[in-house]
């Protein structure tokens, strides 16, 4: 009987692994892109996730290049240019769970790109936008300073 309940649990187990367990979108800006790894060296990058043109203060959103897929270096380069170029993204992945990704060999995380859209390549440059030119930098901040006292001696 032991042994009957045994094999029915390590049966669920791999038949219970799915490689899609999620599909999902996220928008963002590459912060880290590299391919790094001891045994299996992969494609690993985190995501700084925005939401309405700001960014967001959560956790980066950590995601892999599948290292059993060999049809994703055009995807590879967009990343790498959209890491040094600042551009907003938005990466359509999927996530995998159970033993799909036991030893890391296909990758760091459970979430694996699938396909990249440039949303905005001018994101990390606001006056481009308002002026309307393809190439500008900022030049200076300017910091507002409010005294509540020096207010009040107004008053």
């Amino acid at each position: 009987m032991r042994h009957l309940l045994f094999l029915f649990l390590t049966l669920s187990l791999f038949v219970g692994c799915k490689e899609h367990y999620s599909d999902g979108e996220r928008v963002g800006t590459v912060t880290k892109f590299s391919k790094a790894g001891v045994i299996w060296d992969s494609w690993d990058g985190l995501l700084n996730i925005t939401q309405t043109g700001m960014n967001s203060s959560g956790e980066p959103f950590a995601f892999s290049f599948d290292n059993d897929r060999d049809d994703q270096q055009a995807l590879i380069d967009t990343f790498l240019r959209a890491q040094v170029e600042g551009w907003k993204v938005k990466i359509k992945y999927h996530q995998v769970w159970g033993f799909k990704n036991l030893f890391n060999n296909r990758g760091e995380s459970r979430y694996f790109v699938d396909d990249v859209e440039i949303l905005d390549r001018n994101f990390s440059n606001p006056l481009n936008k308002r002026l309307q030119v393809e190439s500008g930098r900022v030049v200076d901040t300017i910091w507002v300073v409010i005294d509540k006292d020096e207010l009040l001696k107004r008053k």
